[in-house]
């Protein structure tokens, strides 16, 4: 990832509407929501939401499709992958060990309940 698009995507994401949008659509992935929705459960107005989405979308952090008369939106997890190891790729210059903690997080959040149950308990 270009170091311009990942202050595009940072900057998208420095918003408080927009880091809603963003962690929601994450949280419904694959499904997507469709664009009213959105903005119904986070309580924006439409002509708002779209904005936001278009910033979204131009920073490459949501994918769309369409669906009938609806455009579905969806979180672009491989951007985000992207952005994290950019961001994590130097991390500690190369100490593992300084890292370790980081990496234990981000598993732990998309381990099953009982792994990170257990990952907790032991830190």
């Amino acid at each position: 990832m270009e170091s311009e698009q990942i202050i595009l995507a940072l900057a998208a994401l420095a918003q408080q509407t927009r880091l809603d949008v963003f962690r929601l659509l994450v949280k419904h992935e694959p499904e997507g929501l469709p664009a009213g929705e959105v903005a119904r459960r986070l309580a924006v107005p439409q002509n708002t939401m779209s904005s936001h989405l278009g910033i979204l979308a131009r920073a490459k952090l949501v994918r769309t499709e369409r669906q009938s008369r609806s455009i579905i939106y969806r979180a672009n997890l491989e951007a985000v992958q992207h952005l994290v190891t950019f961001l994590l790729n130097d991390c500690c210059g190369g100490r593992t060990e300084v890292c370790a903690p980081v990496v234990a997080a981000l598993s732990a959040c998309c381990a099953s309940p009982s792994i990170a149950n257990e990952m907790e308990e032991s830190a």
